[in-house]
């Protein structure tokens, strides 16, 4: 076998490798910029741009448009994937080839053959860990940051090749357009996707659980109806409008509340709002109570409204108490700015009757011993059940007579998702305990 004598061997081309490195880390800027404009935030990049940050400008225009942007990107890394191919083999194959054939001992050809796929190889695995893997997790772990730094380049690129990305932008265009669908992305962050953010955020230390909790309790907020965070009618405190004033004084002994409806001999014809010391200031006048007199109008909103719009009616309202009806005008509670806190931070001990228990109580063996009358979107983010986005109740009650179907008796019980829900008590016809426990 024909071998080669140590003094045929041509010198190393060193300058040829430099230089298809540079074109691998070349590569690798294109791959990093591409994923950087992407996955940049724009509201950061925003911020950026109005403490006068170079680039931000930029990258904010990259973004908006990002069919061009990426048929420039995918030019460059097109262009340079098949240079850096080329020009490796032709460069260093046949140095490469030598140093084999004298090494393993092979033939001329075989030698030859073995480096140019050996470069070819060796020039992609570059261009996969230099020019691909690694450049696109820096970008992940600074995507603004790195954004603006490379927007400036990439917007002269975008000219330098226009005929070129004009071409290429409007056949996927076409193509986009051939298959009926739309190049805008419609994507969406959920009410479901932000509770998962902010979880995480939790979790990682970035927010306390508390405030991990105050924030679900805001976008939870503002996907509920108004009835899922009323006061229920049941548990409204109401003075009769032709109450005496003996009356009066006792039931505002045994209130909690500072404000009270008035009604006309039922809780169902309600003529507004007294204000307890409204009330007081004028028994210490020593004049004689007249509730007609003392009363303030209540605004008065459908159940269907979301509790935002009850929030901004609170806000324009006299009396910061809104009267909440249904369909047929029937009187079904009350919302005030306590209700819609505690919708968002969780009920507060002052809140509830010295004797009343509190909504759950986790048991020892892990089961949860639930009130009736808990809002049943809480027990939902607890255990982590998915509910109905078409339901028309508000309380685990509500849940569970929609689930059995029909009125139920003490010890019946029905699966949901890996749950079961027992009734273990009953007050008359409304469900006052649920046993809620993992099958």
């Amino acid at each position: 076998m024909a071998m080669l004598p140590p003094h045929s061997l041509s010198p190393f081309p060193w300058v040829d490798l430099f230089i298809i490195l540079g074109l691998v880390a070349l590569n690798g800027v294109f791959a990093m910029s591409e994923l950087a404009i992407v996955s940049a935030r724009k509201p950061r990049l925003q911020a950026m741009e109005k403490t006068g940050r170079r680039g931000a400008r930029s990258a904010l225009a990259l973004a908006s448009d990002p069919g061009k942007f990426l048929s420039t990107v995918q030019i460059g890394i097109t262009l340079i994937g098949i240079v850096a191919g080329a020009y490796s083999g032709a460069s260093l194959g046949g140095p490469v080839g030598e140093r084999l054939g004298l090494l393993l001992h092979l033939s001329p050809n075989g030698a030859q053959s073995l480096g140019f796929a050996l470069v070819i190889g060796v020039t992609t695995y570059a261009s996969l860990i230099i020019g691909e893997l690694v450049p696109k997790q820096f970008a992940l772990r600074r995507p603004e940051a790195i954004a603006v730094l490379v927007a400036k380049p990439m917007q002269w690129l975008a000219k330098l090749t226009a005929p070129l990305v004009w071409v290429l932008d409007g056949s996927s265009a076409l193509i986009f357009r051939l298959l009926g669908m739309t190049r805008e992305s419609e994507d969406h962050v959920t009410a479901e996707e932000l509770h998962l953010i902010v979880a995480e955020a939790s979790r990682s230390g970035v927010i306390e659980e508390s405030e991990r909790a105050i924030i679900s309790g805001v976008v939870r907020l503002a996907d509920r109806p108004v009835r899922e965070v009323m006061t229920q009618r049941m548990d409204v405190d109401w003075i009769d409008i032709g109450a005496d004033e003996a009356t009066i004084r006792a039931r505002l002994l045994k209130t909690p509340h500072t404000r009270l409806p008035v009604g006309r001999g039922s809780v169902e014809d309600l003529v507004g709002v007294v204000q307890a010391r409204d009330i007081m200031a004028a028994l210490f006048r020593g004049e004689m109570l007249d509730l007609d007199a003392l009363i303030r109008k209540a605004e008065v909103v459908p159940d269907q409204v979301d509790a935002m719009d009850a929030l901004e009616v609170l806000r324009r309202s006299d009396v910061p108490m809104v009267m909440v009806h249904d369909e047929y005008g029937h009187f079904e509670g009350i919302v005030t700015p306590a209700d819609l806190l505690s919708a968002i931070a969780g009920h507060f001990a002052s809140d509830r009757d010295t004797d009343e228990e509190p909504d759950l109580v986790e048991r020892e063996d892990g089961s949860l011993l639930v009130s009736g009358q808990m809002p049943v979107d809480q027990l939902a983010e607890r255990i982590g059940i998915d509910l109905p986005e078409d339901r028309d109740y508000a309380t685990v009650a509500g849940h569970a007579l929609w689930l059995l179907k029909r009125l139920p008796e003490v010890g019946d019980h029905v699966d949901d998702q890996g749950w079961r829900f027992e009734i273990v008590d009953m007050d008359g016809r409304k469900i006052d305990k649920l046993l809620v426990a993992a099958q």
